[in-house]
């Protein structure tokens, strides 16, 4: 029989956000408008109970049990592992590492493939990088001594592809470039820069960290090397994320952390590792939270990509129009591909005030460098306003955003 596809239930806005029980309380007497989902997102109930499921009824440690809860707790994690393999539309399980998130990915990455570079070695990734795509490349390329370079962005908040092709080298051991910026909102083409760097034999590492949530990706159709990303931002618990590695890559790769599980044999004089995907989970994991991003995931693909995608840059559109009306206010990054997310600033006033004063209208937003230091200095700001929309946002919260904004602005200037 031919496999259908599921059907999708219809983008019902206000009945999803019936699912968020955070999104029914009130700050400051205002009911609350949560803008703040690139740093994190709220959770709707449906993954709220699958966690607690696991402590209430389930819970034991996975894979080395006999016993019935250790199995059915380590059939769930293994399903989960296999939401994450079904959402990137990886070919195998195999090809998938729980981590505790994009953070720990690309350290794991950077700490196992980087003990197979030497000095003189370089590595390519952007001025838009948010801190945890450039923190451990620096980390192992002062350790070995090898190269950090930097593609530039444009003032549009874009890559500059012409100058990230003229980085690529004989010496270039991998491009690591985010897919979505957290900052700007940039989408990043990415099947233009694997197209180069395969040109050149390199491989390529995408920071999924926001386009995991806003775009629909496809591991196969991109061609991508390595995908990280992370599960809070995903509607999802904190503390779990997702490694990818194409093909045999982890098999090609040394093991990052030591430890329970990811050995086969330990014997006084040498160690032989299990199979990947476990070579690379030492210890207990996060089952709980694992079993939960298996949730998410699921929840998520309930809803059209599309529609979702949509309904969001609507919201941003929306926001972007109102922004224009607000003398003083500069919005930072306008790339053509852009997600729905919103950086900007207000002439003379520091984004910290502002998102204090819109706080008292029950608007939460981001301040700050947003962990993008290098971006920061690049567009000439020491710090932006955030707001970044979900799929529970509404056009009622975009407006409220924008009149928020006028009212501090009234207030601070």
């Amino acid at each position: 029989m031919t496999a259908q596809t599921p059907i999708k239930l219809p983008l019902n806005v206000e009945g999803i956000r019936g699912e968020f029980p955070i999104l029914q309380r009130e700050v400051n007497g205002k009911p609350l408008v949560y803008l703040d989902s690139a740093a994190s997102a709220q959770k709707p109930e449906f993954v709220i109970e699958s966690v607690a499921g696991v402590y209430r009824a389930q819970y034991a440690n996975v894979h080395r049990g006999l016993h019935t809860l250790a199995n059915e707790t380590t059939e769930a994690f293994e399903a989960a592992r296999e939401d994450v393999r079904r959402f990137l539309n990886a070919r195998s399980t195999n090809e998938i590492v729980f981590t505790r998130g994009t953070t720990e990915a690309i350290n794991l990455l950077a700490a196992s493939f980087g003990q197979l570079w030497k000095s003189g070695d370089e590595i390519i990734i952007s001025q838009m990088e948010h801190h945890s795509n450039i923190v451990p490349w620096r980390l192992i390329a002062d350790r070995i001594g090898a190269e950090l370079k930097w593609a530039r962005v444009t003032d549009e908040g874009e890559l500059d592809y012409q100058h990230l092709s003229e980085l690529i080298g004989p010496k270039t051991k991998l491009i690591a470039v985010t897919h979505m910026s957290n900052v700007l909102g940039s989408v990043v083409d990415a099947p233009r820069v694997i197209k180069m760097a395969k040109a050149a034999g390199v491989p390529v590492m995408l920071d999924g960290s926001q386009s995991a949530v806003h775009l629909d990706v496809d591991v196969q159709a991109l061609d991508c090397d390595f995908f990280v990303f992370t599960g809070h931002k995903l509607y999802g618990p904190s503390g779990i994320g997702a490694l990818y590695a194409k093909g045999d890559w982890l098999d090609r790769l040394p093991p990052y952390h030591g430890g329970g599980e990811m050995i086969a044999d330990v014997y006084e004089d040498h160690v032989t590792f299990a199979d990947v995907p476990h070579k690379f989970e030492a210890g207990t994991p996060p089952i709980a939270d694992a079993i939960g991003l298996g949730a998410a995931i699921r929840w998520v693909e309930r809803y059209d990509r599309k529609a979702i995608l949509d309904h969001e840059r609507a919201l941003l559109d929306r926001a972007m129009r109102g922004l224009a009306e607000i003398d003083g206010i500069r919005v930072i990054g306008t790339a053509q591909e852009k997600g729905a997310i919103i950086s900007f600033d207000m002439a003379g006033v520091h984004a910290h005030d502002i998102a204090q004063i819109v706080d008292k209208y029950g608007v939460a937003i981001r301040a700050g460098h947003h962990c993008a230091q290098p971006l920061m200095r690049r567009m000439g700001v020491s710090s932006t306003g955030r707001a970044s929309f979900a799929v529970y946002n509404t056009v009622e919260e975009a407006d409220a955003f924008v009149e928020a904004l006028k009212k501090a602005r009234d207030f601070l200037i």
